[in-house]
């Protein structure tokens, strides 16, 4: 059995904010060239992401935010939400592709078939709260997965950990006092979007201040999350990936390192051994310089694919 599956589609780089905008389709290429050039995108079982279906999205989001997000849709040139978050004419389709990637995960993954997969998929999620799309985020991709896992393969429970600069907000909003889901995050605090430090029960948010790194990120792992997993048991565990803590990512102040993303992954793989029958899907966030975005993605996928 292949460790781990590589999903993504081409349409993901068909979604276009500007000439300038740091959520660029170049990310996915950055990664897939890193992979190439390091020997070692051979070792993944790669799969195109289906499109989200609207019962998919449903359990996450009302029927009147897919609808606000269709309606902006635009047939040409680029149609803003809000000042970070915009559509071209490929957004909605990249959407849908990128809400369905983590669905597939669930399925491959529940199925035997790989024991985890990375989902390389644009726009990212986090952000988008049940009704509000926002921060370059439209439908939450790991709130659909999650609750794909719950509701079409039956888990009980199930964790979702976040380690992008930003904290998950719309991650939050849609499970706050879910008690079957477990959110683990480290974020940078005070800072976009300017939440996270009053969680709820079910959130072990441990907020870090500009200048943190890896000694910091160590002892929330240690100290706050892993406790809350063992306590929770998860079934599945769920990553929302973003490297854009990394020291040379300018869009936050954090001082992480590729080996903290290792790390961190093998800790992650040591619950998911323990609890969660080795299940972890892990989705794509933030991370916007294109070298240290590329060379973290690299660093979680060896340690992912046992390589």
């Amino acid at each position: 059995m292949t460790a781990t599956a590589f999903i993504t589609h081409r349409d993901c780089h068909l979604h276009d904010m500007g000439d300038y905008h740091p959520e660029s389709p170049a990310r996915l290429t950055a990664i897939k060239d890193h992979l190439i050039a390091q020997g070692i995108d051979g070792f993944f079982e790669y799969h195109d992401a289906p499109l989200a279906t609207f019962e998919q999205l449903l359990r996450a989001h009302p029927a009147s935010h897919l609808e606000r997000i269709k309606r902006a849709s635009p047939a040409q040139g680029i149609q803003h939400l809000d000042p970070d978050t915009a559509m071209n004419p490929h957004t909605w389709q990249a959407a849908l592709r990128a809400a369905g990637a983590g669905t597939l995960g669930v399925d491959l993954v529940m199925s035997d078939k790989v024991q985890n997969a990375f989902c390389s998929v644009r726009p990212p999620g986090h952000h988008a709260e049940r009704a509000n799309p926002m921060g370059f985020c439209f439908f939450n991709n790991v709130a659909v997965a999650a609750y794909h896992a719950m509701k079409v393969h039956g888990l009980a429970r199930v964790a979702i950990i976040d380690f992008d600069v930003h904290h998950g907000n719309g991650t939050e909003d849609i499970f706050k006092g879910d008690e079957r889901v477990l959110m683990c995050g480290i974020f940078q605090h005070p800072f976009y979007p300017y939440s996270g430090d009053k969680p709820a029960p079910n959130m072990a948010n441990v907020p870090l201040a500009s200048g943190a790194g890896g000694d910091e990120f160590y002892a929330a792992v240690t100290d706050i999350w892993l406790p809350r997993l063992a306590e929770h048991k998860p079934e599945m565990i769920f990553i929302s990936a973003g490297f854009d803590a990394h020291y040379e990512d300018d869009m936050g102040g954090l001082k992480m390192l590729e080996k903290d993303y290792a790390w961190v992954t093998r800790e992650i793989k040591k619950v998911a051994a323990e609890h969660a029958h080795h299940r972890i899907v892990s989705i794509l966030e933030g991370g916007y310089v294109l070298s240290s975005l590329a060379r973290s993605v690299g660093a979680h996928l060896r340690v992912l694919a046992d390589l």
